[in-house]
């Protein structure tokens, strides 16, 4: 008597990843205080920021787009790798994988939870910035809020994808100097890239948080949509697209 084997699961399925990313938000209702990291922080350090420079409103100006998207990337980064991490060590991924449910679907399934998170995190952020902390922006603040949703997307997942690597919560915060100091320090924050040595330049170029930093450049400094700012969201897009496939390609079942 012959035995069939089912089918695997196709690579992507929209009820099952509706499904995946319906049982996060379940989970995250119950979680407060993940909620109040992902959410609240990047506000609370915008808010710090402005009046660390209380007395010079100019450099809060030019500083204050830059860290609108590289602080909704750091926290979606920690909560997501760590989150992801924790299904896997509790043996909850392993018992996921084992029904009709695909790697792609449970990536796409976690981007689209923190994805909606990050549309709530990003507009509250914006928010508190151009309207109460008077970030003053030539260009348009829904600009703004598309770059910052972008850098969210592209924190969560870089979260994604090296919590493949991390066996345990800690080694998943180890990763954070790794995988974001370098890009925080190359971005163009501190002094403007060109002014970096030519090897470090180089390597600046190839870093996605370099684009998303110009991209909220470009909206400070120009009041139209840019082919610079077209050609930096969609970096940062494509730039996260690529990094979630990687995420489903090596998605392990449990940790070891």
């Amino acid at each position: 008597m012959s035995t069939t084997t089912p089918a695997p699961p196709r690579a992507l399925n929209a009820s099952r990843t509706t499904a995946t990313a319906a049982r996060v938000l379940r989970q995250l209702r119950h979680d407060p205080r993940t909620i109040a990291l992902m959410v609240l922080i990047p506000c609370v350090m915008l808010f710090l920021l402005r009046y660390v420079f209380d007395g010079s409103a100019h450099t809060f100006d030019n500083i204050g787009a830059s860290l609108l998207g590289i602080f909704p990337l750091i926290t979606m980064f920690l909560v997501t790798s760590i989150a992801t991490l924790r299904e896997r060590t509790s043996g909850t991924l392993e018992r996921l994988l084992a029904m009709p449910l695909g790697k792609g679907d449970l990536i796409a399934g976690y981007a689209l939870a923190f994805g909606a998170l990050a549309i709530v995190q990003s507009a509250l952020a914006t928010g508190l910035a151009v309207w109460f902390l008077g970030l003053d922006v030539t260009g348009s603040p829904w600009l703004l809020l598309l770059i910052a949703l972008l850098d969210a997307l592209l924190g969560t997942a870089l979260g994604l994808f090296v919590s493949a690597f991390a066996a345990s919560e800690f080694q998943a915060v180890q990763f954070m100097p790794a995988v974001i100091f370098p890009q925080l320090l190359l971005c163009g924050l501190f002094t403007p890239r060109e002014n970096m040595h030519p090897a470090l330049e180089a390597i600046s170029d190839v870093l996605p948080m370099s684009y998303a930093v110009d991209g909220m450049n470009e909206v400070l400094k120009h009041t139209d949509m840019t082919a610079a700012f077209v050609r930096d969201t969609a970096i940062v897009a494509g730039c996260a697209l690529l990094v979630l496939t990687l995420g489903a390609a090596t998605l392990k079942r449990r940790t070891q």
